[in-house]
This record gives C-alpha cells, structure tokens and sequence, in this order.
C-alpha cells in the first residue's frame, strides 16, 4: 500500500501535510464528494504556494468543512483526494489508485459532502446519490453524510434502507461483511451508473473492492480499462494460467433452484470454507430430505462461479450413477480442451470405471487447483460397521491430489469428508412467505400492509420446510383457491393422514400433507397422471421416459393404454406433476432414447411407496417389470 499523506490543522488554523510510515499511520477521517470547478491540488497546498490563491478557490471550503467536522469528532488529520494525492507524479497517482480503497476502509470516520443536496432535500432522491460513489459508502466502517452547508443529514446506519434502496447495495455489505463473500457480478454493479470526469475511472474505482492490483493507464479507453480489470480478477481466483483448465458450467446438470431464499449465513460459512485456501477444501451439508441442501449448492454455484475454473455437479445417488456423471464431466472438458491428454484416448462409451481414472488424472494435474465439484445426494454412503451392496464409497470418487473445491450434500450423518454445515429448517416467517410468494406468484403476499392472516397460518404449519412450503406455492399457482380454502384442506388431508399413518413425525407429516392436497388435485384433473406418480414407486426415482413406459402399452388398463398412446400422452401427464412441483425434468443418465427424461424428488419416491401405494400393488409392479425387462439388452446366442 502507498504511503498516505494527511492534512492537519495547526493550532494556528494553517492546513499543512504530515506525512506518515506505514508503521506510523494516526487516526483520520476521509472525504468523499464529487470533484468541481477549482478543486485544490497537491501543488496549491505545498510549502512555497500561494495560499491566497489556494483559500480564494471554491474547492477550499470543503477542505475547512472536513478540518472542520474531523476536529468535532476528536480527530486531529483528514484526507481528501484532491489534494493529498500528487496527480503528476504517475508512479504516486498508481499506487493511490491501487491503495484508495484501504485508505477508506482504515479511515475513522468518512464524510460524505453532498454539494449538490441542501439540507431541505434531504436524502430521499437519487439525486443526493450521484455524488456518493457507491463503494465508498462500503469501505468505512463509520460514514456520515452532510448536507453543501455542512449540516448532519444521517449516517450509514441510519440511512441503510433508503442507501440500499437506491444504490442497490446489499445491507450486508454495507454493514461489513467480507466483500470476497459477494459474487463479481454483484460487486461490479456497485459502481454502475457512475459518472466520472476520466472514463477509464469507471474501471479503476473497482480495484479495491476486487482487491487486486492494476497500473492506471489513463487514454486506453474505457472497454480496455475494464478487460484488463476483467483479468486481474480471473487471475486472482483461478490462477494465472487458468484459460487451459477452463471448462464451461454446464447447466442442463445442475438442478433448478428457482425460489431460493435466505440461508445467508450457510453461504457464507460456505465461502470462508471453499476460498483461498492452498489445499483441498471441503464442505458437507448435512440435513433432512427437503430441507433444501441442493438448493443451497446450487446457490452457492451461482454466485461463485467466476471463482472457478470448472465446476461439475455429480448425482452420487448410487455408483452407477456417479460413473455416469464422470462420463458426462469428460464429455464437457473434451469440448472445451479435445486435446486434453488424460482423456483423448479413452473410450467414453466403454468402461466407465477408465473414464472416471481418467477424469480424476485431469483433476490431479498439478496446476489444475481451482475446480469445484459437488456430490449431490449422497445419501447412501458405505461405512464400516454395516455392508450394503447398494452403498456408495464416495472416496473412490474423490480426486487424490490435494487441491480443488468439494460440495457434498447428504441425510447421512456418517459422511467426514469435510468440514459439516447442518442445514436446518428456515426459522423466519418472512423467509417461509417469500418462498410462497416466489412459488404461488402472488405477490401481494409480501407487497401488502396487512399480510393474509391465513397464509401466515400456512408458513407456520408447514414449519419452515423448503419443500413442503415449495409444494403448496406450486398448488396456489394453478388455483384460485384462498390461503384459507388451501389450509382447510391441508388440515382435512393431515387428519386423514394421521389415522392412518400414526407413525409419522411432523417433518414426515406436513411433507406427505402438502403432496397428498396436491396429488388429489391432480387426480380431478387428470387421473393418467396422478396413476403415473403411483407407478412411479415401482421405477426408480430418477429418470423416467417415455421410451420406458412404452412397453407396457399391451397392458388391459386404460389409463396405461392412454399414457402410452404417444410421446405427446406421456408428455401432457408427466407436465402436470411438473407444473406442480412433484416431478422435474432429468438430464439422461446414459440411456440411448432422445426422449426427455424426468425424476422425483427423493422424499415424494418415499412418500410414492409408503403413502400412494402403501399396499403392495401386483398389477403396477408387473407393469413395471415388463418396461425394465423390456430394455434389457439381448446377447446373442443367450
């Protein structure tokens, strides 16, 4: 950091410099306006100017207004841009460009002069913001803002909601939190709509809130300024060769996690985790099915992709599948690298156990550091103590080298292989509206003074559960059904429930409630789809498809018959539980079809088995068998 060099009130009212060692900084307080006409400059305030000249300058009366205000609050230097800064020194104006962030994050108090704002405006326009640059207000721990007569007219605690209102910056930062715990794209919108007199300050004012290190070269153009800040950034999370191991997100493997909600804290503990850290780091979000352990992955992955080099999302189900899925990870780097050595020669289509050595190899190389992988539902794993020949040994799935980034997400609590977040039920009222707004599209759920009595009663009842809360938004979405009606029906369906399954515990209760409203929804609605759901108990929760259920077309029942008439039955039976959050469109887990696979949540297959077919149907599970056997292959001569 350069060396910063302050202003001072003498005890005769001189204004002189003191400069200091970066082991001998005083307190200060710090100025933030937007520059005028006749600013006062590092030549006007030295030794041999001429002061009369400096005082006669409209820009000397901020300089008295901060000596002014600094003294007020007990503190003795101050700092202001204009002048503490020598501009025609380019080696100097570097290295203050590079340091101007940590002298506003260090400073004791900031003051920020708003000339254009009279005390009778007050601060509810965005006019009083155009000369407040946004990351200034994040930087200082204490920010006070005066009117151009100098006069008090708030403070960054007080004025939070109208600064985060305007400005769009997110309270957390302005209370402190760890900027690095942003995403890029978050912290680059910061600064958005600023005018600056030089265009390329429009880039340079973002250096310290990336905090990376930048030479200014003023007369390069804005769109150059920002590319070479673009890089920097890269380099700072990836790495400095980071383009031959970048590898494109794939998003048709990553889960829909549309309605995601708070979990603040998750994320970033999360962050602290996974970041800027030389060795592997690893995190296992551990957690009731439904609770929302995907989503939050998911999340995570949105607002940290920039910080990696390529990040894969793994179904770790069961082995078959996480092979699979290692198939798919090497497909996506042979399109962005094909010819990538560890993989050019191996046979995609062949022994998969080869595709996965063959995908770790890639992930070992030395330089290869910055990758993020994440074990979705892990929920089966191996242990010790107990065989299970259908149990996952998740470690023969890990890359060995120390390095990279890992997310597991697990109901079991015997998984080690990082650092454990529990994921808990959201506790909030206002988080579980949110996601019944989200999910329902009434809006004036959140957007009303007085909010419904009844929908408040609903979040209460469905006791912060992601899931269920998810379920019941995606029934009101398609009805014109009250919160009141809804929870009459939730409360008949919770009764009938509970006579016949005593056993099960509220978590189990108001999850199996909310799909069993649901399901008796669609049954009026289509009563192909709702038979659908119930064969589903007999399949696999994973990637059901038309080509599948085709054969079961010969079968004597009707609603079979007419599910499987053509792709397009299927496909408007299998929409309806989409549309109403039972079921979810499911990318191939290596089937040859063309058709469009679909899954379950793992929590509705269990409640498909213990609930909708809580007796063992004959007729379902024979239809069953004949599609399965249906689509093993033959071997000739067998």
């Amino acid at each position: 950091m350069a060396l910063l060099r302050l202003l001072q009130r003498n005890p005769d009212g001189n204004i002189v410099f003191r400069e200091t060692t970066s082991s001998d900084v005083p307190a200060y307080a710090i100025l933030s306006h937007t520059w005028g006409k006749e600013e006062v400059t590092f030549q006007d305030m030295e030794a041999s100017a001429d002061m009369s000249k400096t005082v006669s300058k409209a820009g000397w009366r901020k300089i008295q207004f901060c000596a002014k205000q600094a003294a007020a609050d007990g503190l003795q230097y101050f700092w202001i841009d204009t002048c503490c800064i020598d501009k025609k020194n380019a080696v100097e104006l570097g290295a203050a460009i590079n340091s101007m962030f940590r002298w506003y994050q260090n400073a004791a108090r900031c003051y920020v002069y708003l000339s254009n704002v009279c005390k009778a405006d007050g601060v509810d326009g965005e006019r009083a913001w155009k000369e407040a640059f946004r990351t200034k207000l994040i930087a200082p721990r204490l920010v006070d803002f005066f009117s151009s007569e100098g006069e008090r007219l708030g403070s960054k605690v007080t004025l939070e909601t109208e600064i985060h209102g305007i400005t769009r910056i997110a309270k957390n930062a302005l209370r402190g939190d760890a900027l690095s715990s942003f995403s890029i794209q978050e912290r680059r919108s910061w600064a958005e709509r600023r005018n600056t007199t030089i265009e390329e300050d429009e880039a340079y004012c973002l250096i310290g809130v990336f905090g990376v290190s930048m030479l200014p070269n003023y007369g390069e153009g804005r769109e150059h300024a920002f590319r070479r800040l673009e890089e920097e950034i890269h380099k700072l999370y990836k790495g400095v060769d980071f383009e031959q191991y970048a590898v494109g997100l794939n998003l048709a493997s990553i889960p829909e996690a549309a309605q995601f909600v708070a979990r603040e804290e998750e994320l970033s503990k999360m962050h602290k985790l996974l970041q800027h850290h030389n060795s592997r780091s690893a995190v296992v979000l551990h957690g009731l099915g439904g609770i929302g352990k995907t989503q939050l992955a998911v999340q995570y992955i949105r607002r940290h992709k920039e910080k990696h080099t390529a990040i894969f999302w793994l179904n770790a189900n069961d082995e078959d599948s996480l092979r699979l899925s290692f198939r798919g990870i090497a497909q996506q780097i042979l399109t962005h690298h094909p010819s990538t050595r560890e993989l050019m020669n191996v046979d995609l289509e062949g022994d998969l156990d080869r595709v996965v050595s063959a995908v770790k190899a890639w992930l070992n190389l030395q330089d290869n550091t910055r990758w993020l992988m994440v074990y979705d539902n892990y929920d089966n794993p191996q242990t010790s103590n107990r065989f299970d020949r259908s149990a996952v040994d998740v470690r023969r799935y890990l890359p060995e080298s120390d390095q990279g980034s890992i997310i597991i997400t697990t109901r079991s609590a015997n998984v080690t292989q990082g650092q454990r977040i529990p994921i808990q039920k959201l506790t909030s009222l206002e988080d579980g509206l949110k996601i019944l707004s989200n999910t329902s599209r009434r809006e004036d759920i959140e957007n009303t003074d007085e909010i419904d009595p009844h929908a408040k009663a609903l979040v209460v009842k469905l006791d912060g559960l992601p899931l269920a809360l998810s379920t019941a938004g995606a029934y009101l979405e398609h009805v014109t059904t009250s919160f009141a009606e809804y929870l009459r029906l939730y409360e008949a369906s919770w009764s009938k429930l509970q006579r016949t399954s005593p056993r099960l515990n509220s978590y189990e209760g108001s999850l199996y409630t909310t799909w069993q409203v649901t399901y008796d929804r669609i049954q009026e609605q289509n009563a192909a789809s709702a038979q659908l759901l119930k064969l589903w108990a007999y399949f696999d929760k994973q990637d059901l498809w038309f080509g599948l259920l085709r054969h079961a077309y010969s079968t004597d029942d009707e609603w079979i018959q007419k599910l499987t008439e053509d792709e397009l039955s299927f496909n408007e039976s299998v929409r309806l539980l989409c549309e109403y959050g039972l079921a979810h469109l499911e990318p191939s887990l290596g089937r040859s079809s063309k058709s469009a696979g679909y899954g379950v949540h793992s929590c509705v297959h269990s409640w498909t088995i213990s609930v909708l077919n809580d007796k063992w149907d004959v007729e379902l599970a024979r239809v069953a068998l004949t599609c399965v056997a249906s689509e093993v292959p033959t071997v000739l001569g067998h």
